[in-house]
This record gives C-alpha cells, sequence and structure tokens, in this order.
C-alpha cells in the first residue's frame, strides 16, 4: 500500500504541474476514451444495436483501458490529467501481481523488493505519465501471468484457471499483443499437462481460454474485417516508415536487449546483477540454494516474450514493456542475494540512487550535473514536466468556437509535430463538446487543391514541421497556398514554449454562415438562391442557398433538390439533376445555445457547388425542395423562390467551390459497377473525404435522401447503388445487404454487384449466403480471380477446407 501510495502521489503531483499537451498516439487515446464516456451517459444496457455502435467506437484498439476510463471521468471531470487516474487502479493491479508472483515463487522480502524496483523502473513510470494501452497491457499481462503462476503451483486449481481464463481475456481486450508474452508460458505448462497425463489440467485451460474467448468475441466478430486489413499498416507499413530493422538482421533481434538500460536502468541493472556473479563465484558466502525451479518458469515468460516481441517486425520502445515486471522480479532476487554483511548498505544506497535519479527524469532540477548523471545512469529515461508557457490548444479551439458559434469546424493542421498536431489539436476540440476535429491535410500532392478548397480553417507553424518527410512537398504546397493564397486571412497567432509561432487561418468567405433570425417560422423556407442564370454542362455550379427556420427543424433538416427541365424534351438525355444534403452540410452544432433557444429562428447561408450528370440536356432548369426530418422522418414541401438555371454548352465555366459531400459519394457510386477498376477511386478518395467530415455523417445523410428518392423511383440503379456504399461505409451490414440485394434485381447480369453482395455477407459472417451469391457471379465471369478467392473465404468460414484451398490459389 505504501509503495502504491508513494508512486501515486509522485503522479499526480506532476500531473497537477506540467503544462505539457499530449503528443500523436495519447491524444488519440484520451479522445477514444471520451468517446466512450459519451456513449455510456445514455446506455441501452439491452439494445444489441447499442452495443455493436459501443464496439464500433474502438474498432481497431480493443477498449478496456477506455471503458475503464470512464468511472473516473464521471467522478472528476474529463481532461488529461483526470484521464491517467485510471493508472492509480492499474498500478495498484501490477504491484499486487508482482507480489503474488513473487511470493508463490520466492519469499516475502524478494516480493516486496520487487514491488519497489517496479514502482521505480524508468520504463514503467515514465509511461504511468502517458495515456497509452501500453502501461495497462503490461498490467494485465502481469495479472494474467499472475493467475497463471497461481494455478501452476496451487491447490485451488479451479478457481486460478477461471482467474487466468477472465484475466487473460481482459489482458487481450486491452491489447492484442499481450499474446506474444503469454504464449509460451501456456504452451509449456499445456505441454506438461499432456506429457504427464494431467487430463483435469489440460480441461482446466481449454476452459480458461474458452472464457477468454467470450471476453473478445463480441468486440471481434464486429470490428475483425478492421482489424485484419489495419493488420498490416500498423506492421509492416509503420516499420518501413520508421526505418526498423528487418528480421533478417541481427538488429532485429537485439533491438529490445539494447533498450534495457533506457528500460531498467544501469543502476538496477548492475547492482542485483552483481549479486548474481557474487552468488556464482562465492557460493560459501550464503546459506541458501537458488530456486532454479522458479527462475526458469520466470524465464520462459521472459524469453518467450522477448522472442515473439523481436518477431514483430514493427519495433518500439514501449512494446516490449510487459516484460519489465518480470524482470523487476530478477532483479529483486539478484539484489537479495548479496551478502548479509553488505546487503542492506547496498540495498538502502540502491533505492535512496533510484529515487533521486526519478526525481531528475521528472522535474527540470540538478542543474548541469545532475542531468549528467541521470543521462548515464539511466539514458532516456525522462519526462521532465514542462512548467513553462501553456501551449495553445485551448485557446485556438476557443477561437474557432467564438468565430462560428453555431457550427461544428473541421481544423485543418498542418505541421505534425510532438506538441501541435492532429491528434491533439482534435483532443482539445472533443472536451468542448466535439465542436472542432483536427484533421491532417494536404499528405499528397493531388489532393492540395481539394484539401484548400473543403475546409475553411487551417493552422500552420513555423520552424521545424515535425513528421511530414514523407509528405514534404505536398506539405509544403499547401502551406504556400494557405499563407500565401487569396482564399484565406490570417485569423491569430500565437508564440508557442519553443520560440516558434503558431498561425491560425480562416477562410476570407466562409462556406456556411449561421446567424439568429427570431422572427423566422418554425418551419424551415428558402428565402433565396442565388445561382448564375446561364452555366454550361460538365461543370460544377456555384450556388448559395439561404434557409431559415428553428434551430430543431434547421439542426435535423434534410433538403431533397431536385432541378427539373421546365420544358418536356424526347432528346435522350438527363432531365434533371439532385442536390440532396443536410443544412448547413450537416455542420449545425448546439453546443453555444442556450436552452430556450432551441426554438428560436436562425437563419442558414451556404455557398456550394452541384453538378449535373454528364448526359444533361440543354435547356432551363427550375428547382424543386423537400423537407426532411432525418430523426422523426417527417417531410413537406419547400416552396422555391422563381430561380431558373440554363444549361448552354456555349455558356464559360464558373470557379466554384468543391461539391458538397452526399453528391460527391454519389458521383463515387457511378463507378461501382464496373467492379475492380471502379473500386479504385473509390478507395482513393473516400479517405480524403472523410478527413472533411470526421464523424462521416455525410454517409447517414446519404442513406436516408437516397432511401426517400428509392420510395419514388424503386427501379433506379445509380441511387441503389449509392445507397448500397452509404451504408457500407457506415459497416451497416443487414442495410447494405438489402440495397445490394435490390442492386441485384435491377443489374441481374453484372457479376460485380454480386460479389459485392458476397463480399457484404461474409463480413455480416454469413459464409452460405456469400457462398450463393459468389456462385452466381462466377457463372457470370468465371475468369474472375477476386470472385474464386470470395468463395474460398466462404469455404473456409464453413469448414470446407478442400475447396478453400483450392479456390484460394486463385490469389497467387
Amino acid at each position: 500500500m505504501l509503495i502504491w501510495l508513494f508512486a501515486g502521489i509522485s503522479d499526480r503531483l506532476w500531473f497537477a504541474l506540467d503544462r505539457s499537451v499530449p503528443a500523436w498516439d495519447q491524444a488519440d487515446y484520451l479522445t477514444n476514451s471520451l468517446n466512450y464516456w459519451r456513449a455510456l451517459q445514455h446506455p441501452q444496457w439491452f439494445s444489441s444495436g447499442w452495443w455493436e455502435q459501443v464496439w464500433m467506437l474502438s474498432p481497431k484498439v480493443p477498449p478496456l483501458t477506455y471503458l475503464l476510463t470512464v468511472p473516473f471521468y464521471n467522478l472528476f471531470g474529463t481532461g488529461t490529467a483526470q484521464g491517467t487516474l485510471v493508472h492509480l487502479l492499474f498500478s495498484g493491479i501490477l504491484l499486487a501481481s508482482v507480489y503474488g508472483i513473487a511470493i508463490q515463487l520466492f519469499n516475502r522480502q524478494i516480493a516486496l523488493w520487487a514491488c519497489i524496483i517496479s514502482a521505480l523502473l524508468p520504463g514503467l513510470y515514465v509511461y504511468r505519465l502517458q495515456y497509452l494501452t501500453d502501461y495497462p497491457t503490461t498490467v494485465m499481462v502481469a495479472l494474467s501471468f499472475c493467475c497463471l503462476t497461481q494455478w501452476k503451483y496451487s491447490q485451488k486449481k479451479w478457481v486460478w484457471a477461471i482467474a487466468f481464463g477472465v484475466s487473460f481475456g481482459l489482458a487481450m481486450f486491452v491489447k492484442q499483443t499481450a499474446l506474444f508474452f503469454l504464449f509460451f508460458p501456456l504452451v509449456w505448462v499445456s505441454v506438461d499437462s499432456l506429457k504427464h497425463k494431467r487430463w483435469q489440467s489440460l480441461i482446466q485451460l481449454t476452459v480458461a481460454l474458452l472464457l477468454s474467448g467470450l471476453i473478445l468475441i463480441p468486440w471481434v466478430t464486429t470490428n475483425w474485417l478492421l482489424m485484419l486489413t489495419s493488420g498490416k499498416r500498423a506492421t509492416l507499413d509503420s516499420a518501413i516508415a520508421e526505418g526498423d530493422p528487418a528480421l533478417n538482421t541481427l538488429d532485429a533481434w537485439t533491438y529490445y536487449w539494447n533498450l534495457l538500460p533506457y528500460h531498467i536502468s544501469w543502476l538496477w541493472l548492475i547492482v542485483p546483477t552483481v549479486g548474481f556473479l557474487l552468488y556464482l563465484f562465492y557460493p560459501k558466502f550464503f546459506s541458501k540454494p537458488i530456486n532454479f525451479s522458479a527462475l526458469r518458469w520466470l524465464a520462459i515468460f521472459w524469453i518467450g516474450g522477448y522472442l515473439l516481441c523481436s518477431l514483430n517486425i514493427n519495433k518500439d520502445f514501449r512494446y516490449s514493456l510487459p516484460l519489465l515486471p518480470i524482470s523487476a522480479i530478477f532483479l529483486a532476487y539478484g539484489l537479495t542475494l548479496w551478502p548479509q554483511r553488505w546487503g542492506k548498505t547496498v540495498r538502502g544506497l540502491t533505492l535512496s540512487l533510484a529515487i533521486v535519479l526519478m526525481l531528475l527524469n521528472l522535474w527540470p532540477i540538478g542543474g548541469v550535473w545532475g542531468r549528467r548523471m541521470a543521462a548515464f545512469l539511466s539514458p532516456g529515461g525522462d519526462r521532465i514536466a514542462h512548467l513553462g508557457l501553456q501551449w495553445p490548444h485551448e485557446r485556438v479551439i476557443d477561437e474557432i468556437i467564438q468565430t462560428e458559434p453555431y457550427l461544428q469546424s473541421t481544423l485543418g493542421v498542418l505541421p505534425s509535430t510532438p506538441d501541435i498536431n492532429q491528434h491533439n489539436l482534435n483532443y482539445y476540440g472533443a472536451l468542448r463538446d466535439e465542436q472542432v476535429y483536427g484533421r491532417q491535410v494536404g499528405t499528397r500532392l493531388e489532393h492540395v487543391g481539394q484539401d484548400s478548397l473543403s475546409l475553411s480553417w487551417f493552422v500552420t507553424k513555423t520552424g521545424q514541421q515535425g513528421m511530414v518527410e514523407r509528405i514534404g512537398e505536398a506539405q509544403v504546397a499547401i502551406v504556400r497556398e494557405i499563407e500565401q493564397g487569396r482564399q484565406f486571412q490570417l485569423h491569430k497567432r500565437w508564440l508557442l514554449p519553443d520560440n516558434t509561432v503558431l498561425n491560425l487561418y480562416h477562410r476570407q468567405t466562409p462556406y456556411v454562415e449561421v446567424s439568429p433570425q427570431p422572427n423566422a417560422s418554425e418551419k424551415v423556407q428558402l428565402s433565396q438562391v442565388i445561382v448564375s442564370p446561364k452555366v454550361p454542362p460538365n461543370a460544377t455550379i456555384p450556388i448559395i442557398y439561404v434557409w431559415s427556420g428553428s434551430w430543431e427543424q434547421l439542426h435535423s433538416g434534410l433538403v431533397l433538390l431536385t432541378w427539373k427541365l421546365q420544358t418536356p424534351s424526347m432528346t435522350k438525355g438527363s432531365s434533371e439533376w439532385l442536390h440532396d444534403h443536410a443544412i448547413a452540410m450537416g455542420t449545425l452544432h448546439p453546443g453555444s445555445l442556450e436552452n430556450n433557444q432551441q426554438k428560436t429562428g436562425f437563419q442558414v447561408l451556404e455557398r456550394m457547388g452541384m453538378l449535373p450528370p454528364e448526359n444533361i440536356l440543354p435547356g432551363t432548369y427550375r428547382l424543386e425542395a423537400t423537407y426532411l426530418n432525418r430523426e422523426s422522418g417527417e417531410t413537406y414541401a419547400i416552396a422555391v423562390p422563381s430561380v431558373t438555371v440554363e444549361i448552354d454548352p456555349q455558356a464559360a465555366k464558373l470557379p466554384a467551390p468543391e461539391l458538397d459531400l452526399v453528391s460527391q459519394l454519389r458521383q463515387l457510386a457511378l463507378n461501382l459497377p464496373q467492379g475492380i477498376p471502379g473500386l479504385e477511386p473509390v478507395f482513393d478518395q473516400v479517405g480524403r473525404i472523410n478527413q472533411y467530415d470526421p464523424i462521416q455523417d455525410y454517409t447517414v445523410v446519404a442513406e436516408k435522401t437516397l432511401s426517400y428518392r428509392l420510395q419514388t423511383a424503386p427501379d433506379n440503379l445509380d441511387y441503389t447503388y449509392a445507397l448500397a456504399l452509404a451504408t457500407v461505409l457506415q459497416q451497416d451490414a443487414p442495410t447494405a445487404i438489402a440495397a445490394l440485394e435490390h442492386v441485384t434485381q435491377l443489374d441481374p447480369q453484372n457479376p460485380n454487384a454480386y460479389a459485392y453482395l458476397a463480399f457484404i455477407h461474409l463480413y455480416a459472417l454469413h459464409p452460405q449466403a456469400a457462398e450463393k451469391a459468389i456462385q452466381t457471379a462466377i457463372k457470370l465471369n468465371p475468369d474472375q480471380s477476386e470472385f474464386q478467392a470470395l468463395r474460398g473465404i466462404a469455404a473456409l468460414m464453413q469448414g470446407n477446407l478442400i475447396q478453400a484451398w483450392q479456390d484460394l490459389q486463385a490469389l497467387r
């Protein structure tokens, strides 16, 4: 308890005085924890749909850390320091686990010293001060190994088998790499039980692993596809980008060995090691023999975890942290091997120096000589509290909200340093009721023009730009466009603690403007439409809509806009186009509203671009408008001002904003009938579009407006493909399946339609339905290797290994 109190007080004091901001991953994880906190404010415990949405909040990282953080937010409020309070819980579990392992294998003295060392290892106390999943993973791995150790050595095997099953499942529910550290111990005890025919032990281990699986199943079945597809990016792509050593080099296998002084410090490495050497060379000074059986069990964990960690091609300082608690037990054992004559003095001096090193590593004290000593004895073990000038993240968010109080904004973040990056600006926006999102744009040169046209806020920075080397040309281009172009003006600037300057830019003519209008009617009205009377085909048309109505109606409002040819024509071609979208393009945000303003009138001005289809007929077009409430389903016609647009091939092309995202989605969906060639532009563009709408509300708007359109035009194939794309992007498998089944009815001779349907059935874990759909695709196009592969996956999921093997050869 005293050790836990010491560590907790030290950590809390550091957070109370530190004025730094979370870096990339830390801010991202903190944002995810806020997402779970919001989701659990209004739980629907008995709704399967609600649970599915909860698991989808974190599709790549298991969410146990976030879930355990929620009670601390409820008690103490939100913020970086409040989020890391969960580490007090984890630290208590860690100390109890280390003590439990050491007391079972050795004695109370070693157990206490192991706990002390665990609290003072640089690799652990540095990560206690950061909101990452690595410290919780370390803790849960230690707890799992403690339970497995108790099971191995105690008589209450069923109790500890169940405890291990639960703890191992929870460890995997923090981070899947927990398996790396527990794989070899599990194999060892399983083989040992099999060798000695201890069938009951094998049954207990099997039950334990089934329990672990039950804990993971809900999250895994919801996110299994993203887990698999993101694995390559998280390992191979990251390793290549970061220049990690290849597995066929010695550096790959000594990487974590070389980090031991950084994780443990030379102090804790040398003194216990000398204790082991003294025992080895002067055994006559010692009365008790070494417990080789216990050390072997610890070595199985440590060596096995080290090898599997090293086998992971993506290397990082923090990935081997779960080895440290067991290292602490080894070190405690070596520390107690010192002869009794000098032992107490050596241990006392070592402990005192370790505390001094921790203070030097965490606080700006000690002067030059103190810093040199800390760097020598504990290299890389520092996380010195920042006590200087406050970083301006909160003021940047405040400035955006004060300028556009009724809008949700997306901030384009061009630098990417540990202190100024898209993740931590996004986090501070999330703390303000998610009214501002931060996103990194300008990463591809061919997208720079679209990026600069699609957002209204950007931040740039003088000096070092951070981790943008791989996108250097694109980053330079977009910074030049924002700082020197005519679209943006400098809104505000701040001097940063590193003596560089942060610049906040705002679009000179915003795309959306919202203002109170007390006399507005409750229902939405279209008071003005401003558009050029004559425009060319095959070009984006600039247009302004001015809406008014109550906040409730505007905030929930979708408008279905149809531009129709006034005079019917017998000529082949399209005689109408759509401009369906959410009012204010879905960016209205109630964050700055008073309670009594929900019924108050507002005016919304939208500056947008719209695009008629390629085969649009020349002529004069008039607007028709319908209101659709996304919440209630209420609809009503909207009176339209007298305005017309003439499509004239001779008209000059006009400068225009980017298309709204719903229109871009419908344009992308036109590629889907082509199959693989058509999917490439979809994949290429969706990632870019999602940066502009961080909550992907445009997919929901597209789904609702297209569903309404299909009620009156059920045979429109373009609408149906677009609806399928919108629902797939939402990972809404049931609705996507229904849409794609409709596609196969409207386009029965297109094998790609059946292949899409088969893929979504596989995603929803319906292998039989997938096999039926893909068989039709193969009949229509037997030479498509991707179709064979899909049938192979369906066969594999049904246990038909021979068929799966034959079909999956198509991938070779």
